[in-house]
């Protein structure tokens, strides 16, 4: 006796089909426009398949040390252990952290760009 499927008691069969990933990483470096040798480099990570679509929700995105080029999960740990300037570095430092901060998209940008000049509001 054999059985006979309906197309209510059919399942779907998917054929899996392993898709080969690529392992996309862009370098860049934020700067200040009135000091642009205050510099903090960022680094976004992510996987793309052969089409070029992105295969995760979200880039790995992080900054390097500036004197070990560490990964730093924030801007701000890019300075930890260093404590080597004046007044004038501090401030300049600390101008480049918040527009850092306070840029808009991000993610995209640290993915997508090779640098950025942060000007002055």
């Amino acid at each position: 006796m054999s059985a006979v499927l309906t197309p209510e008691k059919k399942e779907e069969v998917e054929e899996v089909v392993e898709e080969e990933y690529h392992l996309m990483k862009n370098e860049m470096v934020f700067c200040l426009e009135e000091a642009p040798e205050y510099q903090i480099s960022a680094v976004g990570e992510w996987r793309e398949n052969a089409r070029g679509d992105i295969v995760q929700e979200e880039a790995d995105t992080y900054f390097r040390h500036i004197l070990t080029g560490e990964r730093c999960e924030s801007v701000r740990d890019c300075f930890a252990g260093w404590s080597e300037c004046d007044e004038y570095q501090t401030t300049m430092w600390e101008t480049l952290c918040e527009r850092i901060e306070n840029y808009g998209n991000l993610e995209q940008t640290i993915c997508d760009e090779k640098r950025v000049v942060l000007y002055r509001r």
